[in-house]
């Protein structure tokens, strides 16, 4: 393929020009314009802008940073950093960020349904990140399994780690989270680390838990008396959830809600859940029917709220 996502490119037909967020296939390719609105070309009717040259990322180091002689060796920092395209938001660009002390000799092979490809392979010195590969967000649930291998060396007199395999399937909850700052990136985005210490879990600490009474009741915090079960409401990522998963989490909120509000009391309570195509408010009314905790339940505030809110009155 000609073309990367993010590169800049000009219709040859027409007065247009945009960046490419789409690879849909070895012949064509998805441009988006200043209005933000992608269009599928063949890749034989754009051409790469004469003159244009995307600035170099300062953040994508590949030259070695030798380290300071008095600065304490780290043996722990490599990482996944996904990051927003400055031009084009829907693309993502994966890096391999080493904030460690060591020089990584990485791989990189993507498995997309049985169908591998080499993506990446180099060395990464200390406090370095790469670009090793870029992705369209909105395509979240098409993305490959990203396959490393790693290496570690150094010259220093510290115990060498052994090699790490990671196999990573990003999913719609590594994105739902707040961005975070990327080590060595300046940028915002979603972070994952590759070199996690192993979790050591004790026997004997984890058999006497068992044993162990519960010391402390689970403390239900004071719901809103109107608790809006949109699922934009809930989930940052529900444009990457299934209808039933949705239903899911509307469900287990309103079930959580409804035992607070039983539990400090409240006279009554709404749930806003929306007309939408009724599989919702059907759920909550057919809960609310087998609750003995309930007095009565009825549509809220029609005026308000239309068909599209519960008002419950406890007993």
């Amino acid at each position: 393929m000609k073309y990367k996502l993010g590169d800049f490119v000009r219709f040859v037909d027409e007065k247009m020009e945009g960046y490419v967020t789409r690879i849909i296939d070895d012949q064509m390719i998805g441009v988006t314009g200043e209005d933000d609105f992608e269009i599928p070309v063949q890749v034989s009717k754009v051409t790469t802008v004469h003159g244009f040259e995307k600035k170099p990322e300062k953040d994508a180091q590949t030259t070695e940073n030798h380290l300071r002689v008095n600065e304490p060796f780290q043996s722990k920092g490599v990482y996944l950093g996904a990051v927003n395209d400055d031009k084009a938001n829907s693309v993502v660009h994966i890096y391999l960020v080493n904030d460690s002390s060591f020089h990584l000799l990485a791989t990189l092979i993507t498995d997309r349904q049985s169908q591998f490809k080499g993506e990446y392979a180099g060395m990464i010195a200390p406090k370095t990140a790469v670009k090793i590969c870029s992705e369209q967000l909105a395509d979240l649930q098409l993305w490959p399994k990203f396959k490393f291998q790693i290496l570690f060396y150094t010259t220093q007199n510290v115990q060498i780690p052994a090699a790490l395999f990671v196999d990573e399937k990003f999913k719609a909850k590594d994105f739902s989270g707040t961005k975070k700052q990327i080590p060595l990136l300046n940028k915002h985005g979603w972070l994952t680390q590759l070199d996690e210490p192993e979790v050591f879990i004790d026997p004997e600490k984890l058999k006497e838990s068992f044993f162990k009474p519960v010391e402390e009741k689970t403390v239900l915090e004071k719901p809103q008396k109107e608790v809006d079960l949109h699922i934009e409401k809930l989930r940052n990522d529900y444009q990457f959830l299934s209808s039933t998963e949705m239903l899911n989490i509307q469900m287990d909120h309103f079930r959580t809600s409804l035992d607070a509000a039983i539990v400090h009391q409240f006279p009554e309570i709404v749930f806003i859940h929306g007309v939408g195509n009724g599989i919702l408010k059907h759920n909550i009314h057919k809960a609310l029917s087998s609750n003995n905790r309930i007095k009565t339940f009825m549509d809220a505030h029609k005026e308000k709220f239309g068909y599209g809110a519960t008002k419950v009155i406890l007993k």
